[in-house]
């Protein structure tokens, strides 16, 4: 008589056992599919950088407000100058490097900081071991391929979540003071004898009348006015793609088809890391290193360097970088002559 009583109770520890273990394994599905800066050993999820970027409590509103506008001048520009809009590709996410830690996307450009940021996020992201300092990491080693991951080694489902949930930033320059930056360190440094190799050797062969055979061979005293008839040149693209350090950023980090949370420019520099810094919550962890004011290209440099550039090559020259000086509200510098 009673068996139907004990019956219904075991099936209703079953049933209870059963509900447990189907909740116990969605929560641990959840946990695994969150990143690794939503959740913190078990404890409740401290709020992310792209949280503390639009809840806007924990920066300054002047901060907030001029951040604000740099993002609305860039998606008006986007808007206005970008007539076919495509999808992304992983290739297009090279230059998009991860910190799965603190929820962060960084697409370094070479010339304006990268090499600082690259030391921070290897901070961050734990690549630098116990040194607790970016200055302590050598230039070189902040270079490494594989001491910071890029988006584009994720997977398609792995790259949207991390588009859609981390804070995503980029450092822009005024294009001409990084082009100039670039030809001062690739081609007049003596130390760099790969980039008078690869580049200067060409360089030297297309665009100088009668070269010496020793700058053909070594092509290490290329001219600022040779390396602007390079640039120019059609054949240089057709043959391949622009070196990272003289690339255009919107053709390097796809700021019409990522939607950059944070702006930041070489400019204002430690205003704008600091910023970063703050929204990541990692402020008192790590700082970002000063940067040395003696040896940096000015836009008083820049134009000496053009004094001298004819002024159908300036216009060329400035047609090749246009939509850089357009995207990041650059004005087109004073010192060209073929307005």
């Amino acid at each position: 008589m009673k068996k139907p009583k004990v019956n219904r109770m075991v099936l209703a520890m079953c049933l209870g056992c059963f509900i447990i273990a189907i909740f116990y394994c969605q929560n641990n599905l959840k946990q695994a599919s969150e990143p690794a800066s939503e959740r913190t050993n078990g404890q409740k999820s401290r709020r992310s950088p792209l949280q503390t970027l639009y809840d806007g409590d924990q920066v300054e509103s002047s901060v907030q407000a001029a951040h604000q506008g740099r993002r609305e001048l860039l998606e008006e520009a986007c808007r206005s100058y970008t007539r076919k809009r495509r999808v992304l590709i992983p290739d297009d996410l090279k230059h998009v490097v991860v910190d799965d830690r603190h929820g962060l996307l960084y697409c370094y450009v070479p010339k304006v900081a990268c090499t600082n940021w690259k030391r921070v996020l290897m901070v961050l992201t734990g690549a630098a071991g116990p040194r607790r300092d970016p200055l302590a990491i050598p230039a070189h080693e902040a270079h490494v391929a594989g001491n910071l991951r890029s988006l584009s080694s994720y997977s398609t489902a792995e790259i949207n979540q991390r588009l859609r949930s981390y804070l995503k930033f980029v450092f822009v320059r005024e294009p001409f003071e990084r082009l100039v930056s670039a030809y001062r360190n690739k081609f007049t440094r003596s130390y760099n004898t790969a980039f008078h190799k690869r580049y200067g050797t060409k360089i030297v062969q297309r665009h100088r009348p009668d070269p010496q055979p020793e700058a053909l061979e070594a092509g290490n005293d290329v001219s600022f006015a040779e390396f602007v008839y390079y640039l120019v040149d059609p054949a240089t693209q057709h043959e391949e793609p622009f070196n990272e350090h003289w690339e255009r950023v919107h053709s390097l980090c796809h700021p019409c088809l990522i939607h950059y949370d944070v702006v930041g420019k070489y400019e204002t520099l430690e205003q704008d890391s600091s910023y970063v810094l703050r929204l990541a919550g990692v402020e008192d962890q790590v700082a970002f290193p000063a940067s040395s004011k003696s040896t940096r290209t000015t836009g008083d440099m820049a134009a000496q360097f053009f004094h001298d550039i004819n002024p159908f090559y300036q216009k060329k020259l400035y047609n090749l970088y246009r939509m850089d000086f357009l995207l990041f509200n650059y004005s087109m510098p004073a010192y060209l002559k073929f307005r």
